[in-house]
């Protein structure tokens, strides 16, 4: 177990010690591998809701897994979250072993499946993870994803897919979960899906946002311009806020691009926007979001976003409906 220490987007706040524990291993009959997951949590506090994250697909070796978001993950903690992070298996540290699993390349449903069977062992994580037992509010979960992360999110709050495979149409929504986050998620399919890589992931193309129904907060750069699947330019990032039901937020970050600041880990290589002020802003946002939206009559997310409104300097903008 690992103690580091997360500061909030207020530098001058004393510094929140958290706790972070893994591998804990959760044996899934069928999976290929085990499913492997991280936890981190503050070092005190009890009735901690829980942020299951969903790791993208970038180009690292271990971002992509348990490993990654450590921006995110520390700073959710230090504002009084437990989150906890599955390796899917997609992650390039899996390839040598599931190349050739039902599923692969893209494991869009074993994706969204690990999170299932992360609640169903949450008594198994208080167990095992040292301090943490009894310290977890069950009832206040909440998914949140970046990239194909967010898409993984989306299907978790109610999101259609038609199987590009068998043409059926598919939900796994996950009902325990109460509340997302979608950081950079994609967007749309139909004529706007015309990037390179489309035709090597149909399944993105395949999700329909008109199901999404439980609350969301979409997070999207506004110079997220994803060319590799669309020439619809960043807008396509707030399609799942724009195709889909209300309540949803929608979080557009100013000079902001698919790393949003730098979310996937610290001073990661291929972050093309850096910006440490914008990732503890997200972080700080995000976490009130979904504070106010798991404990209905909190005021955390209404008073961020007044302050958003009246700051000269403000990482970025929200809209609701």
């Amino acid at each position: 177990m690992s103690t580091s220490t997360a500061t909030h987007a207020d530098s001058s706040a004393a510094p929140v010690p958290v706790l972070s524990f893994g591998p804990v291993v959760l044996p899934v009959p069928g999976r290929p591998v085990d499913l492997q997951v991280r936890v981190t949590a503050p070092a005190t506090g009890t009735g901690l809701p829980v942020i299951l994250l969903s790791h993208g697909h970038g180009p690292s070796n271990h971002l992509s897994s348990l490993h990654g978001y450590a921006p995110l993950a520390d700073l959710w903690a230090a504002q009084g979250f437990v989150v906890v992070q599955p390796t899917h298996l997609t992650s390039r540290t899996l390839s040598h072993l599931v190349a050739d699993a039902p599923g692969a390349p893209d494991f869009w449903r074993s994706r969204a499946e690990d999170m299932t069977h992360v609640l169903d062992r949450l008594d198994v994580l208080e167990r095992t993870v040292p301090q943490l037992a009894g310290r977890i509010d069950a009832s206040g979960i909440a998914v949140a994803g970046h990239s194909l992360g967010g898409f993984t999110a989306a299907l978790l709050l109610g999101a259609g897919l038609t199987d590009p495979d068998t043409g059926e149409l598919v939900h796994l929504t996950e009902p325990r979960i109460k509340a997302g986050v979608l950081l950079a998620a994609p967007g749309r399919g139909g004529d706007v899906f015309d990037g390179p890589m489309a035709e090597q992931w149909p399944v993105i193309g395949a999700v329909d946002f008109s199901t999404m129904a439980a609350p969301a907060l979409v997070v999207a750069g506004d110079k997220d311009d994803s060319r590799h699947f669309t020439s619809m330019g960043p807008d396509w990032h707030a399609d799942p806020y724009t195709l889909a039901p209300s309540p949803k937020s929608l979080l557009t970050l100013f000079d902001a691009e698919h790393g949003l600041g730098g979310i996937a880990g610290y001073d990661a290589a291929e972050t093309t926007d850096e910006n440490p002020r914008r990732v503890a802003a997200l972080a700080r946002l995000t976490a009130a979001y979904l504070r106010s939206t798991l404990h209905p009559g909190a005021t955390a997310w209404q008073t961020a976003c007044e302050a958003l409104a009246t700051d000269a300097h403000a990482v970025g903008r929200v809209a609701y409906k």
